[in-house]
């Protein structure tokens, strides 16, 4: 079995798993209205969590290129292991939490937020951990993405504890607090991913040498 055909066959062991505690979660009642922040919040934190876990467990896959037979450059078929992996981590949040939001009752858009947030927080975990694991070694990538995760869920958090939901129970929707609580920390999240991802290649080259010590 491939490289390749092992991550994907352990990406859809997550999923399996995910998708049956969604399937648990419907027999849950609908979030109380005074609750649902915290409900929100926890799911968040329950989704994102889930996600790292998916991370830390595909992440000894970004170990080699994959695309050995494109033609491209060392830099990009490392880069491209990095970016799979990530995107396959991406997808299986994306789809557990699809599932359990609608297990959880919550309206459409309110669905649509917590899809969006997921998406957001598990790339840029993804990422950040992949990049710090090749520069600085294992012991540092889950650290690194769980910080992450806390400030990037405490943005949602502090979004909608400002703004509110709906009167049924929707995503309100405020351009000016998006931009103050939520859009500034994604928008670091992602700059901090990339760049994590780009170091860690970098400081794996096989051509690249240190200077001896003195």
């Amino acid at each position: 079995m491939s490289q390749v055909e092992r991550a994907l066959a352990r990406s859809l062991a997550w999923l399996s798993a995910g998708l049956v505690v969604a399937l648990l979660m419907v027999a849950l009642p609908d979030a109380d209205p005074d609750r649902l922040l915290l409900v929100v919040t926890i799911h968040l934190g329950a989704v994102v969590a889930f996600g790292l876990g998916i991370g830390l467990d595909l992440a000894r896959f970004t170990d080699g290129p994959w695309f050995v037979g494109m033609g491209s450059s060392w830099f990009w078929r490392r880069f491209g292991a990095l970016a799979s992996i990530v995107a396959l981590t991406t997808g299986v949040v994306a789809l557990i939490t699809l599932a359990s939001s609608a297990a959880l009752g919550y309206q459409p858009s309110l669905q649509f937020l917590q899809l969006l947030s997921a998406l957001d927080i598990a790339w840029a975990t993804a990422g950040l951990m992949f990049g710090v694991r090749l520069a600085a070694g294992d012991r540092w990538a889950l650290p690194a993405g769980l910080i992450l995760a806390v400030i990037c869920v405490w943005s949602i958090w502090r979004y909608l504890d400002v703004v509110g939901f709906a009167a049924d129970g929707g995503w309100l929707v405020s351009a000016p607090d998006l931009w103050r609580y939520v859009l500034p920390f994604d928008i670091a999240a992602a700059v901090m991913a990339i760049g994590a991802m780009v170091v860690g290649v970098r400081s794996t080259h096989p051509t690249e040498h240190r200077k001896p010590q003195s």
